[in-house]
């Protein structure tokens, strides 16, 4: 009974360790992020990190590239062609 006991608490021990090492790292670094998204400072760098985004794609002169111009405009074409027959 006694060696019982012992291996129950050193399996819990060594669970605990590596739940801890593993996913409890990775939720505590989601933790962080989320921590960081509730302070005022890091909703004014996301804001600024947008900004700069959008700068840089308003100076592209093309947006997409010649296969996702088709596979849109052919989707476009589907949604189009579907809401005609439906009317």
């Amino acid at each position: 009974m006694k060696s019982y006991i012992y291996k129950v608490i050193i399996a819990s021990i060594a669970i605990i360790f590596v739940f801890k090492f593993t996913i409890g790292k990775e939720i505590s670094q989601i933790n962080e992020k989320i921590n960081f998204f509730s302070t005022p400072e890091g909703r004014k760098q996301i804001i600024v990190s947008l900004k700069k985004e959008l700068r840089k794609a308003n100076d592209k002169e093309n947006y997409l590239d010649e296969e996702e111009r088709v596979l849109i405009r052919n989707f476009i074409k589907k949604i189009n062609d579907e809401l005609k027959i439906s009317n």
